[in-house]
């Protein structure tokens, strides 16, 4: 069973508008610096229950207060622990909300993703992938926290003020 360290129904800081954010436990990659050590492990956090991703479902498709998508972050999502349930919720959510995005971050490199890993890129529309690397922190990044990591626009365009190669495009 997955493991979060928390869920926002409400987030504007994790993508672009409002968004629904899960946090989920488990990374290998222990970077210097990490903001959220403590997902670490993946005997951590809370199970992410049938009854939570069913409000996480409800919650996307509210009216009351309209989500652009969901945000999946951690730990990291495509920890090979996670890579099965998070595979199961991105083609549930592609299935049950229409319209919404899919945004995740990984401290794995879009070359080092095993084949099992890369199946979750058919169902989310943009990957935001690498370590973070303390010495390449910077606070003026958007959606990410070092200049190492890369934003790749895989189902949807990248805002006007990127410019992105063909095929699979990614934001410096």
């Amino acid at each position: 069973m997955m493991r979060i360290h928390g869920y926002y129904d409400i987030d504007v800081v994790n993508g672009p508008g409002t968004r629904c954010t899960l946090f989920v436990a488990g990374c290998e990659h222990r970077c210097r610096g990490c903001y959220n050590p403590r997902t670490w492990r993946t005997d951590t956090g809370t199970p992410f229950t049938l009854q939570m991703e069913e409000q996480l479902i409800a919650d996307l498709n509210d009216t009351r207060v309209p989500r652009q998508g969901l945000s999946l972050s951690g730990g990291d999502p495509l920890h090979p622990h996670n890579v099965p349930h998070i595979r199961r919720l991105v083609r549930r959510v592609r299935r049950d909300c229409p319209g919404k995005d899919i945004w995740l971050w990984t401290g794995y490199e879009l070359a080092e993703l095993s084949a099992a890993q890369r199946v979750i890129l058919d169902a989310i529309d943009v990957l935001i992938d690498g370590r973070f690397v303390e010495a390449e922190k910077d606070a003026r990044l958007q959606w990410r926290g070092s200049r190492n990591q890369k934003i790749w626009w895989l189902r949807q365009p990248p805002p006007a003020e990127d410019i992105a190669p063909p095929g699979l495009r990614f934001s410096d």
